[in-house]
């Protein structure tokens, strides 16, 4: 299954999550179509643990073969499944370029991440998925660093998680430690995910 291309916004209000963290998605509260308002669905188990997996993917930007390799991964370490695989999901270095506020979206920042404009510990990395460990510090190359999009993400973030460190002068930024569940995306029920897969 490839990675989903369509319509973002049609997608937050199908799944009730606001996938950009705007929240703009959701100004009209019920799904999208022409029944959208008057949908009264009772949802299965199986539809309740797949609507809270496909939440998770679409808020990552993965694919389905993606996310799963990840969630075999996360089985395997020690500790609660569902809280490793939200860890390695946060991560992953696309991610962390959008957490440290160098882009605007996650997609933008896998923009950055594949087209060579970032560094882990003075390296260039261009794939997305590479997992960044404490104490890795993420930058942009020299040339890349007056890139307008990139001015303009760092001029209007407004958060920054307290698992990274971010000096915006050498636009660089630092993974401390790794992220606590109570500081990860609450809406998400990771349980039911891992219940999912466990099928």
């Amino acid at each position: 299954m490839s990675r989903y291309t369509g319509p973002k916004f049609k997608l937050s209000r199908r799944l009730g999550i606001s996938l950009s963290g705007t929240g703009k998605e959701l100004k009209r509260a019920f799904p999208p179509g022409q029944h959208g308002p008057n949908q009264r669905r009772k949802m299965s188990e199986y539809g309740i643990q797949l609507q809270e997996k496909q939440k998770l993917r679409h808020m990552y930007g993965l694919n389905e073969k993606q996310f799963k390799n990840l969630y075999v991964k996360a089985s395997k370490l020690q500790g609660v499944s569902g809280e490793n695989f939200m860890i390695l999901l946060e991560t992953r270095l696309d991610n962390l370029v959008f957490r440290l506020g160098l882009s605007n979206s996650r997609a933008g920042a896998r923009q950055l991440v594949s087209h060579g404009h970032v560094t882990v510990n003075g390296k260039k990395v261009d794939i997305a998925s590479y997992l960044v460990s404490p104490g890795d510090v993420i930058s942009l190359r020299e040339r890349s660093r007056g890139i307008s999009v990139v001015k303009e993400a760092l001029a209007n973030r407004n958060y920054l998680p307290a698992y990274v460190e971010m000096n915006d002068a050498a636009v660089e930024g630092k993974l401390v430690r790794l992220p606590e569940r109570a500081e990860l995306p609450q809406e998400i029920n990771d349980k039911l995910i891992i219940e999912w897969y466990s099928r």
